[in-house]
């Protein structure tokens, strides 16, 4: 788990120092993500909830990895050199990960149990989050047109098919699709990211401009 998030925080830092540039104001990468305000982040807000056991930890790494891997792919195909460049080296890394953590999953939901209980338990309060994933907005669309990013909405099928195929020999029943959480990715967030950001940030916002 130390190597996924180092994985994932060398492609936040990778993917922040593009925008960064593209931008054009002169914030680094580290402005970007230890100088924003919670509403100004727009990540999904199933990555924000506390861990809980590791049944929801490893539940979790595997709905986000396989959703992560296939959108790495699209972007590997964009017209901007240097975001595909990244979304090569991460697509990589995220096979790994979706490895790594469907294996976990089909340990756990094919255990004991217990195991199978607790997956199961994570399975359901999760699945509310995912599709949230999926949801894209105009100015996704018209980047997405332009071939400059990709529609999240288009990849919902292929992670559909990985996700199912994984449920079968796990013995996890797939939770039926109702009400779907959203809000992250127009900054309404959970109590959980402030806290996060606190911990987070509090060099940077105590220290600004410090660099090591």
């Amino acid at each position: 788990m130390t190597n996924i998030a180092l994985d994932l925080v060398g492609q936040a830092t990778l993917v922040l120092k593009r925008a960064g540039e593209v931008e054009g104001t002169g914030r680094s990468e580290d402005a970007l993500a230890f100088l924003r305000d919670a509403r100004e982040y727009r990540n999904a807000l199933m990555l924000e909830l506390p861990n809980g056991d590791f049944g929801f930890t490893m539940i979790r790494q595997y709905l986000f990895s396989v959703f992560a891997m296939h959108q790495w792919d699209a972007l590997s195909r964009v017209g901007d050199a240097d975001l595909a460049g990244i979304a090569a080296k991460a697509l990589k890394e995220s096979r790994y990960h979706v490895r790594h953590a469907g294996e976990w999953v089909v340990r756990l939901g094919d255990g004991t149990d217990e195991s199978h209980a607790r997956a199961q338990d994570a399975l359901d309060s999760l699945w509310p989050y995912t599709g949230e994933l999926f949801m894209s907005d105009s100015v996704e669309q018209a980047l997405a047109a332009d071939g400059l990013a990709v529609d999240c909405s288009t990849l919902k099928a292929a992670w559909d098919a990985d996700v199912n195929e994984l449920l079968a020999p796990a013995t996890l029943r797939r939770p039926a699709d109702a009400y779907m959480q959203r809000g992250g990715r127009s900054g309404l967030h959970t109590e959980h990211l402030g806290h996060m950001l606190a911990e987070m940030q509090v060099l940077q916002r105590t220290h600004p401009r410090a660099e090591w």
